[in-house]
């Protein structure tokens, strides 16, 4: 890469968001945690942003980035707690707030900054925090504040050293794509990026790697493994085997589906039919981290037992991608939820290497990647589906009964949002099967029966998420068929939660 951009990670939860953030300016961007000095000096990062985190500056636990990185002569942006390392690491004063900030809040500009340039002088920004910086470093100016946050956003202009105390990169923050474009200007950056590069080096790289060994792809027919699939397949041909494992938690008719969507490409395909075992491992399973993980073993050991039918083989290839990584826990980060490609994994697994080439990317730069392989719009367009699957849409036990219920419900429910035509603006809708019974009455009879909720979100990058107000009569259809067509459900309730404070999936 020609230029990059490097993110220090201090464990908050938008730290992957930075990223995209970054590279929307088509610029290269990694996020890396527990880096020294040399290491950074090695990156050759043309400018460095320090993100927020969850514990104190002050703190015995502080993470701090070397000092030194401030006089490396590249621009420092720091944002939350990367803005009050800043601060203590140069002389200035950080302690607690007399009034925590959590959620929007209206920040004003004072003064001039290249770092705000075309931003508006009042505007909502995101606040997550508890401390905050009472006393400026010497040479630093104040650049925002708000009413309980005098310091929302300080700069010594001169050594382009930058901090904002509030988060620009959720999309509840007005203006905060503009503000990574102006910081990604006074990095002086060629904005040359792009994903066509991107997937050819990734290509080369994945060919030099595994060579001639064999490989073995986990595919489940949505976006990030069919990418992932392709791209080893560019690299290596034959020697990469396709295995779909139908672990029976899968939407209606999704099996068949992906079974006809990759007969068109020229794979080795296998097709495992697991639904029983993974029920069985299940049973009697009601913690959402604990189904997580079981689900992510019982994966490995479906592909391991299938490597030992075909032969030896070295690598598993996953698509694992950037808010996988994240939300299970990057560095020092919070573990929000386990996925089944990364903190799922067992602590052995059967393979040389576990390969995963989209670990860098978001979603919609997975998109990008799969068009530029040439795969097909529908494909490619295809929303989400966890890895998981239904497991984690049905919430406390997993049985078949269940299965079939959410099944059904989804199929409704998607089927009305599709007639509807508003399905194009949503980034991802289903139904999910909540573990609340309740008193109804069908028929003139009482019934005690299961509420299935439905959810639709709106997102450009899965770390945050506005849910959609749909039509009325859209859910009014999708719940008077659900009530009347599927048997065990009495009730149907909409999901009008963001994220956060919520998760897009309900375990």
């Amino acid at each position: 890469m020609s230029e990059m951009i490097l993110v220090l990670d201090f464990g908050g939860q938008y730290n992957q968001l930075i990223a995209r953030r970054v590279r929307e300016n088509n610029v290269y961007c990694e996020v890396h945690t527990g880096l020294d000095l040399e290491r950074i000096r090695a990156l050759q990062p043309v400018g460095i942003i320090l993100t927020g985190g969850p514990r104190s500056v002050y703190g015995e636990d502080a993470l701090l980035p070397p000092t030194e990185i401030f006089e490396l002569n590249v621009p420092v942006l720091g944002i939350c707690y990367g803005a009050q390392a800043m601060a203590k690491l140069l002389g200035g004063t950080v302690k607690p707030a007399q009034v925590s900030e959590y959620g929007k809040t209206q920040v004003e500009l004072v003064g001039a900054s290249k770092l705000f340039a075309g931003v508006e002088k009042k505007s909502v920004a995101w606040m997550s925090h508890t401390d905050r910086i009472f006393d400026v470093p010497e040479n630093f100016s104040v650049t925002a504040s708000t009413v309980n946050c005098p310091v929302a956003a300080m700069e010594d202009a001169a050594k382009n050293l930058y901090a904002v105390q509030f988060h620009p990169e959720v999309l509840h923050t007005v203006e905060g794509k503009k503000i990574f474009a102006n910081f990604v200007d006074i990095c002086g950056c060629k904005r040359d990026w792009r994903m066509s590069s991107f997937v050819a080096e990734s290509v080369n790289r994945l060919r030099e790697k595994i060579g001639g060994g064999k490989g073995l792809c986990a595919l489940s027919g949505g976006v990030d493994s069919s990418v992932a699939a392709v791209m080893l397949s560019h690299a290596v041909g034959k020697n990469l085997t396709c295995v779909f494992v139908d672990h029976g938690l899968l939407r209606k008719n999704e099996a068949a589906e992906v079974e006809a969507a990759f007969s068109k490409f020229d794979l080795n395909f296998v097709k495992i039919d697991a639904g029983e075992r993974f029920l069985t491992k299940l049973r009697g399973v009601t913690e959402p981290e604990r189904k997580r993980k079981i689900i992510g073993e019982e994966f490995i050991r479906v592909f391991e037992d299938v490597a030992k039918k075909i032969g030896a083989v070295d690598y598993l290839v996953q698509g694992t991608i950037y808010p996988d990584v994240i939300e299970s826990g990057l560095g020092k980060s919070a573990v929000i939820k386990s996925h089944h490609n990364v903190g799922g994994l067992p602590d052995f697994v059967d393979f040389k290497e576990i390969v995963e080439p989209l670990r860098l990317l978001f979603k919609d730069e997975v998109r990008q990647a799969g068009r530029e392989l040439g795969l097909p719009e529908t494909l490619v367009s295809r929303q989400p589906f966890p890895g998981p699957g239904l497991g984690i849409r049905i919430i406390g036990e997993v049985t078949a009964q269940k299965v079939s219920i959410v099944q059904e419900a989804d199929a409704i429910y998607r089927e009305e949002i599709s007639r509807a035509g508003v399905d194009k603006n949503l980034s991802q809708y289903f139904a999910a099967l909540t573990n609340m019974r309740s008193v109804g009455v069908m028929g003139d009879g009482r019934t005690y029966d299961f509420a299935i909720a439905l959810r639709a979100v709106l997102t450009d990058d899965f770390m945050t998420a506005e849910a959609a107000q749909l039509p009325w009569d859209v859910l009014s259809r999708a719940a008077n068929r659900i009530v009347n067509e599927v048997k065990g459900v009495n009730r149907v309730l909409y999901d009008c939660t963001t994220k956060p404070p919520a998760t897009i999936e309900f375990e």
